[in-house]
């Protein structure tokens, strides 16, 4: 099993590692055939006119996603927000805009080439509260309780150990912290076997959770205000749904002890320098 699941994150890890090599070369990171742009349910034409105008092209050619996270999220000016999956910083660089100077956006991805696609992007975009750690969505290299929300887009369905990622994330959500991501969702009738009929593992099908088991996984690792609202199919009984949920404000991250109040989120420098993520891709598989 464990073979089975380094295999398969290394197979994300190529496809989307090949698409930011695609962009930076000029193109348009594609899923099969065709460019995502084609597909509306996937890619920067699901983001409003104006955010898409205000984003280097690059950016916009990378996205891989199948919604808009920043605007589920109702981000604050002064937030720090973290973004797994980051890919080629769409998300982080919206997030940049809509916290300010004294908010601070995080992108973490495991793929250096979309890292440096991202680290490009930012500085195409000038924007200077950003900063991209390289590691995994199961693994988030920053301390515990130091981030005030987390976001996501179509990026959760591609771990291969999602109830790490939902633990990871309730670990480094401050208490009271929220989540706001984008994600693909099966109908709870469909089984692994129906979701593999419609789509492949790397095409952000295969690997979805269904709308009870994405409950359930969130409230294991301890959030409450759970919500999964779908938006629009991008396969048979599959849907990209809005998923918000709350790290409830007495929470504690290690049973029995509080939870820390070491808000000193740049010290993530320190412990991870390197950069990257995953990122989703079309319905149809890729």
């Amino acid at each position: 099993m464990r073979e089975q699941s380094t295999d398969l994150r290394e197979t994300v890890r190529q496809r989307y590692a090949a698409a930011a090599v695609k962009v930076t070369e000029g193109g348009t990171a594609c899923c099969g055939p065709q460019p995502v742009e084609v597909d509306e349910n996937f890619g920067s034409t699901l983001y409003a006119a104006h955010e898409r105008d205000a984003l280097p092209a690059e950016a916009l050619a990378a996205s891989l996603g199948c919604g808009n996270p920043t605007a589920v999220a109702e981000l604050r000016e002064g937030e720090r927000v973290l973004d797994l999956g980051s890919g080629g910083g769409i998300d982080v660089l919206l997030s940049a805009r809509r916290v300010g100077p004294t908010g601070k956006a995080y992108g973490l991805d495991m793929t250096d080439e979309m890292l440096a696609l991202a680290l490009a992007n930012a500085e195409r975009a000038g924007a200077t509260n950003v900063e991209f750690l390289k590691g995994t969505i199961e693994a988030v290299p920053l301390p515990a309780s130091t981030i005030d929300v987390v976001i996501s887009n179509c990026v959760i369905n591609l771990s291969v150990d999602k109830a790490a990622v939902f633990a990871e994330t309730f670990r480094v959500l401050r208490p009271g912290g929220r989540i706001g991501v984008s994600d693909v969702v099966a109908d709870d009738a469909l089984t692994s076997e129906q979701r593999a009929e419609r789509g492949d593992y790397v095409g952000c099908i295969a690997g979805a959770l269904s709308f009870a088991e994405y409950r359930a996984g969130l409230e294991a690792a301890g959030f409450t205000g759970v919500e999964i609202t779908p938006t629009h199919p991008v396969a048979d009984g599959m849907h990209s749904a809005l998923v918000r949920a709350v790290k409830p404000i007495a929470a504690a991250d290690e049973p029995g002890g509080p939870a820390s109040t070491d808000a000193t989120t740049d010290t993530a420098t320190d412990r991870a320098t390197d950069t990257t993520t995953d990122t989703c891709c079309g319905a149809t598989g890729c």
